[in-house]
């Protein structure tokens, strides 16, 4: 499977943005997607996962109750909405896939280009 990551973009402290991630082909469905981050000088960080029915989400600590995870398998694309954004929240976002389960990227099989976040302060 192909993704490809968009939606990236600049944005001011405590402001809004969703990226998204569209994927090709049939197997879109079949697979568990997931989104990290990689600020420069760092690591790659998981940020949050979602099952393929959409029923299981996991969400990274550094995230939760201001990221949410959403699919849309008719469209093949997984979403992330940030919310309430901070200046450390400055990354590469990528979408990747797998059919396992879990904050490890090594799980994940596929991966997108990523896209760029700004939060300025």
């Amino acid at each position: 499977v192909q993704l490809q990551a968009s939606g990236g973009g600049l944005v001011q402290a405590g402001g809004s943005l969703s990226v998204s991630c569209a994927a090709s082909g049939r197997t879109f469905s079949r697979y568990n997607m997931g989104w990290f981050r990689q600020a420069p000088g760092k690591e790659r960080e998981f940020v949050a996962e979602i099952s393929v029915s959409g029923v299981n989400i996991y969400i990274a600590d550094s995230v939760k109750g201001r990221f949410t995870i959403s699919r849309d398998n008719t469209e093949n694309t997984v979403y992330l909405q940030m919310n309430s954004l901070k200046p450390e929240d400055t990354a590469v976002y990528y979408c990747a896939a797998t059919t396992g389960w879990g904050a490890l990227p090594d799980l994940y099989r596929y991966w997108g280009q990523g896209t760029l976040v700004t939060v300025s302060s």
